[in-house]
This record gives C-alpha cells, sequence and structure tokens, in this order.
C-alpha cells in the first residue's frame, strides 16, 4: 500500500503545514480562529451532504484538510505560552530592571564554561502572581549551591529577553528557547539566590530524585567519571555530564544518536517487560494486565528520561504497538510511526521545531521505506551475515533519510558511519543496555554488584576507545558543507524520485529521477553564481577582539590584530558565516589604519590612538578603547557612522554613545547591537 494511501498520512501532512505556515507567518490567534470557525463550518456541511446523498467525497476530503490545516494553525497560537494570562512577557517593565523572582527549577541543562543553567517555572515578580519558563544562568564561583529538581528560589537581579544572535548566520539560540517556550533569561550569582526550605514535589521531581540516587550510589560504589556519565545518559537520558571531548568524537565517529534516548532504548524496554511477562496466560484479564504493566513500564522510563522530544516520540510509538499487540491486531509500523506523530503534534506542536525531533522522525520514516527496498539488494543464508547485513542497510536508510538535514544543521558528514553502527548497534543490544538496565535496577534496591559495575564500565571505556579512533580518522570526516533552502529541499526530492524509480522502474519516473538530479545542479549552480557576485565588509562582534572581513565574490579577506586560536569562538564565528555563504578564509592580517570599501574611507582607531589621514572618513571604526576626543575627531573628519567594536569597555561605549548622539552622527556598538554589515 503507497504512503499516501493512509488518510492519516494525509491529515498529519495539512496538519504539520498548518503548523509551519502559523509559526513563519506570524498568524496571530484571531485570524486563526476565524479561520478554523470557516473550516469547521464547511467540514459540518460537507459531511451531512455526503451523509444525505452519498456524493461530494471530494469536497468531503478537501474541507477535511481545510480542517486540520486550521487546527494546526491554531495550535500554535493555543501553545504560545506569552499569550497566557499573567505571563512575565506581556509587561515589558519586567525586562531590564532588578526585580524579585520567585522560581522552581524543573530541568538541570548543560553547564557552560561560565555558568550552571536550569529551565525555571516562574511564581511571582515582587510578589505578585506570573507565569512562564526562565533560563536560569548562575556565575560557577566556590560557593557551590546544591540545587535540585523542584528548589524553589529568591532571586534579585535583572530578567533580560533572549539575545539575538551578535554575529552573521550564527545559530540563533534565542528563537532556540522561544520554541522550548522560554521568553527570558536570568544571569546572576549564587550570592543573589536565596533557596527555601520547600521544595515542590511533582513527577519531576521525583524522576530526578532517582536519577540522582542512582548516579551516587554508583558513584560511591567506585565507576569512573567518564563512563558513569555515559551510562547516565544511555540509561537514564541524562547527557548533562558528558565531557565536551568524547561528545565531539561521537559526533564525528556518526554515533551521537545513541546518547539521546530514542527508538533503540526505549524498544529494549519493551522487548524486556514482554519477556518478563510472557509466563502470563493469554486471556483477557492477563492480556489487560500485560499490557497495562507495559504502557507504565515505557512511560515511567520516559518520566525518569526526562521526557525529551525524541523519548516522547518512541514511548508513544511503542505504546501504539504495544496496544495493536494486545488486541490481536497486525499493526503497521508505518501507519503506528504517523499516529504518534499526529498526536504528539497535537499535545505539543512546537515539538515541529526541535532539531532532536525532526532528525529522530525522518530516520524512522525511511529505515520503515527504504530499508526494505536496501534488503532486497542481497539476501545471505547464514543468520549472523544477515543480522549484519541487516544493520547496514539499516543505517543506510537512516543516514540517507537525516543526510541533508544534517548537514544543513550541522555542515558536516561522518564518512564511517556504517563501521561505527556495525560495532556499536550489537555491542548496545547484547550487552550494554542489558548490563546497564539491569545495574540500574540492582542500583535503585540499594545493591551495586562490583562484578557487575566492573563489567559495564570496561565495556563502556571500550566502545569510548573505538569512538575515539573512528574519531581521529579525520580524513573521512566532511566538514564546512555549505548547504541552503532550496538544495536542501531539492536533495530530498532527489532522494524520493530515485527510490520511487528503484522500487519499481519505468520511463515515467525515470524521467522525473533525472529531471530531479537537473533540477538540484541548477539550483547548486545558481547559488554559486549568486554568491560569487556578492560584496561586503563586516565588523564581526568578539569579546576583547577586533576582527573585520571584507567579502568579494567567495573569498573573505579576514583583518585581526590579535591570533584567531583553532576551535576558538572566534574561529567558529568566522567558519559559520564563510560555510553559510559558500566562501573560503584567508590568513588573517593585521588591520590597517586606513581601509576601503565601496569608495567609502573606513578608519580604524585602536588604542594606540592614531588617526593620522589628509582626507575626510565616511566610517569610524573604535578598538581597545583608544584614548581620543572624540569631538575633535568629528570635527576633523565628519563621519557618517561610528562603529565600536567588542574590544571596548563598556564604560567607554556609553560615553561615545552620548557623544555621538549630542552631534548626531549615528553610532553602533557591536556588544549592544551585534556585527555591522557595510
Amino acid at each position: 500500500m503507497k504512503i499516501l494511501d493512509f488518510p492519516i498520512v494525509r491529515i498529519t501532512a495539512w496538519l504539520i503545514i498548518g503548523i509551519l505556515s502559523a509559526n513563519y507567518l506570524n498568524i496571530h490567534y484571531f485570524p486563526a480562529t476565524i479561520c478554523l470557525s470557516t473550516a469547521l463550518l464547511f467540514f459540518i456541511f460537507t459531511y451531512f451532504k455526503t451523509l444525505k446523498k452519498n456524493k461530494n467525497q471530494q469536497w468531503f476530503g478537501i474541507t477535511l484538510y481545510l480542517l486540520f490545516f486550521s487546527i494546526g494553525l491554531n495550535l500554535i497560537a493555543f501553545h504560545n505560552p506569552s499569550l497566557k494570562k499573567n505571563h512575565f512577557s506581556q509587561n515589558q517593565l519586567n525586562y531590564g530592571t532588578t526585580h524579585h523572582f520567585s522560581v522552581v527549577i524543573s530541568e538541570k541543562l548543560k553547564s557552560t564554561e561560565k555558568y550552571n543553567r536550569y529551565i525555571t517555572d516562574l511564581q511571582k515578580i515582587d510578589n505578585q502572581i506570573h507565569n512562564g519558563k526562565i533560563l536560569l544562568n548562575i556565575r560557577k564561583d566556590s560557593n557551590k549551591t546544591n540545587l535540585t529538581i523542584g528548589s524553589k528560589l529568591q532571586i534579585k537581579d535583572q530578567l533580560a529577553e533572549n539575545f539575538k544572535p551578535n554575529n552573521p548566520d550564527q545559530f540563533d539560540y534565542g528563537n532556540y528557547l522561544k520554541n522550548k517556550g522560554i521568553y527570558g533569561q536570568i544571569h546572576t550569582e549564587s550570592s543573589q539566590i536565596k533557596i527555601s526550605s520547600i521544595t515542590v514535589k511533582n513527577l519531576r521531581y521525583y524522576a530526578a530524585f532517582f536519577r540522582d540516587r542512582i548516579i551516587k550510589k554508583l558513584s560511591n560504589s567506585g565507576f569512573k567519571k567518564e563512563e558513569l556519565a555515559m551510562i547516565t545518559a544511555l540509561i537514564l537520558g541524562q547527557q548533562q555530564d558528558i565531557n565536551q571531548d568524547i561528545l565531539r568524537d561521537y559526533q564525528y565517529a556518526g554515533a551521537v544518536h545513541i546518547l539521546s534516548v530514542s527508538g533503540l532504548h526505549v524498544g529494549f524496554i519493551l522487548l524486556f517487560i514482554t519477556f518478563i511477562l510472557k509466563p502470563l496466560p493469554n486471556t483477557n484479564k492477563a492480556n489487560l494486565i500485560r499490557i497495562t504493566l507495559t504502557l507504565v513500564s515505557l512511560w515511567l522510563f520516559a518520566i525518569v528520561a526526562g521526557l525529551s522530544p525524541s523519548v516522547i516520540r518512541s514511548a508513544t510509538m511503542f505504546s501504539f504497538m504495544a496496544i495493536g499487540k494486545s488486541i490481536d491486531r497486525q499493526s503497521n509500523t508505518l501507519h503506528t510511526t504517523i499516529a504518534s506523530l499526529f498526536l504528539i503534534l497535537l499535545i505539543e506542536p512546537l515539538f515541529l521545531f526541535d532539531i532532536g525531533f525532526q532528525l529522530s522522525y525522518l530516520a524512522v520514516l525511511f529505515i520503515l521505506w527504504l530499508q526494505p527496498v536496501l534488503q532486497n539488494i542481497w539476501t545471505p543464508k547464514n543468520i549472523v551475515l544477515k543480522y549484519f547485513w541487516d544493520i547496514i542497510t539499516v543505517s543506510f536508510a537512516a543516514q540517507i533519510g537525516t543526510l541533508p538535514l544534517s548537514i544543513y544543521y550541522f555542515h558536516q558528514f561522518p564518512g564511517l558511519f556504517f563501521i561505527t553502527n556495525l560495532i556499536l548497534i550489537p555491542l548496545l543490544g547484547f550487552v550494554i543496555m542489558p548490563l546497564g538496565t539491569l545495574l540500574i535496577i540492582c542500583t535503585s534496591f540499594n545493591w551495586v554488584p562490583s562484578y557487575l559495575a566492573k563489567l559495564v564500565e570496561i565495556t563502556i571505556k571500550i566502545m569510548n576507545q573505538f569512538i575515539n579512533w573512528i574519531a581521529s580518522l579525520e580524513g573521512f570526516i566532511w566538514k564546512e558543507i555549505p548547504l541552503n533552502n532550496s538544495i536542501l529541499l531539492l536533495s530530498y526530492i532527489v532522494i524520493l524520485a530515485w527510490f520511487i524509480w528503484f522500487q519499481k522502474p519505468n520511463f515515467r519516473k525515470l524521467a522525473f529521477a533525472l529531471g530531479s538530479i537537473l533540477l538540484l545542479q541548477t539550483a547548486y549552480t545558481f547559488t554559486q553564481w549568486k554568491e560569487e557576485n556578492k560584496t561586503g565588509f563586516i565588523v564581526f562582534n568578539a569579546k576583547g577582539k577586533s576582527i573585520i572581513a571584507e567579502r568579494k565574490g567567495k573569498k573573505i579577506k579576514l583583518m585581526c590584530n590579535d591570533a584567531i586560536l583553532r576551535d576558538s569562538f572566534e574561529q567558529k564565528i568566522l567558519q559559520t558565516y564563510a560555510t553559510a555563504n559558500f566562501c573560503t578564509l584567508t590568513i588573517p592580517k593585521p588591520i590597517p589604519n586606513c581601509l576601503y570599501f565601496n569608495n567609502q574611507k573606513i578608519l580604524f582607531v585602536d588604542q594606540s590612538g592614531t588617526y593620522k589621514i589628509s582626507e575626510k572618513a565616511d566610517v569610524i571604526i573604535l578598538s581597545n578603547s583608544p584614548k581620543i576626543n572624540l569631538e575633535r575627531l568629528f570635527t576633523l573628519y565628519k563621519p557618517k557612522i561610528v562603529i565600536a567594536d567588542g574590544s571596548n569597555y563598556k564604560t567607554h561605549i556609553d560615553v561615545w554613545k552620548v557623544i555621538c548622539a549630542k552631534n548626531k552622527i549615528p553610532f553602533h556598538s557591536t556588544y549592544e547591537k551585534g556585527f555591522y554589515k557595510l
């Protein structure tokens, strides 16, 4: 049966189109409600018309799709926390000034170099009831504060709006937070926080309490730090403590997906529960007990694992499959997957914008569709060969399905992913997951078998060493691969066209497949031509550094007075800009005192305060807090704009801003407004 023959597929597709339209076109609640009311009236009319005459089936289908499109529009508005009563974002006075915030910690995030980070639920601002999620950043210091899920805090500090990207083509972290329902951040010190004696105890609190108890007991038993972080990620779904170098190794080896609890992990839990409950007789009462225990186990695991989008997807899908099996129905896995997607988006439509959620569903859908096609290429008779051939076909199907989107987001491709999966999947499925799960169960009953803990620890160490070896083969890791929206879309059209032809070859399908490649080549050539004809002059925002880039076509001439270290923040923002624009970077050179771009004269003034040029300057760039008389500079050169980059002190920037306002000259601080582009 073709995929579009499932009604749930067509309905889900229109629901997704509605969600995307509401998000990207910024459709507000009122027009979305009008659209839904109109669609519902048309649907009811055509429904009864169809019942009466048993005709107009086509119009009934159209109104049904329009109805779910309208539901998608309304879901975004309905789930927009900023529209809810008492949400802190409705009053701009809550931002930028010092208040007393009462919050409860709901989730612990991975720490940065300077901050410990938490997602908190707001309760009050200055004793007035407010709600909403706030990202809390607490500066790391010697006063280590023991904060757990459910801790109630009183914070005296300022709330800031989500930051916009400070450099071109940089990851929009503010929009990422917005898609998670977070509309503000607090950066504070531990001295500004008072911990209440009251702890809010809910499902998240008990799940965190269980995880912390397990981690503490394993740590006390002598479990090494790196291996403990891995078992915590694999079984308990918490990646916060994984070393950054190990995480990068897994990315380069194409195995980062195993660190996020998903189908592999939830599927193992289902198999484990099914095995335990196998002795139950095949009666109605026993089946009810079986399905109840199975669903409870799946969702308890999902709660303990942190209810991430990928684990919710997996738990929902396997719940559908378990229910179908319990009522003796042969469930279609593809149908079940789409049904789980439909249900999740009805409840949490913002999950659609989560990168992990997108990659997770794409991987599953392509495995279900492409893996049988790839499997038919060769049918080994040996059971061991068949097992490894299945791993290879599953790996290639998932990789093909997620490849364009992965490159679009991460701009890299791990060439040895299939070798990684050949070793990792059997190791996980037959050793680490069973032994790790058994270890967690034993530990939850206050018993940590030393031999079992040691075996799990050694196995994880071997796995990490293997991943490190794969990641060290840098010749097989393709990095900085550029990809834009049009090429992304056409890449998926090419993949779909060729596999449709491969399944059932005919001339029309072959013509479409060849045409899709021609379209992709045309789009790529046009993109290259367009980028070749672009120019630009950018003053980047980098703390403590002056970085200027002059772009001519596909080459970016870098200028910087300090060294740019490998894998530093500065190197990453420059490479991100170059990759997004299909460009290459040159070796950085010192910034001259005078520059020219598009018939504009640019004066660069650093800490030396030197600015001896004969002609007037259109643009003045201030760097490293020069001690100069700015008004005298204006008299000499009469600039059209003054730019202060990220190397200047904030006190100097505040003074310059006032002087520029007095002289009616535009002032741009990259510290406050981000990069500047001529």
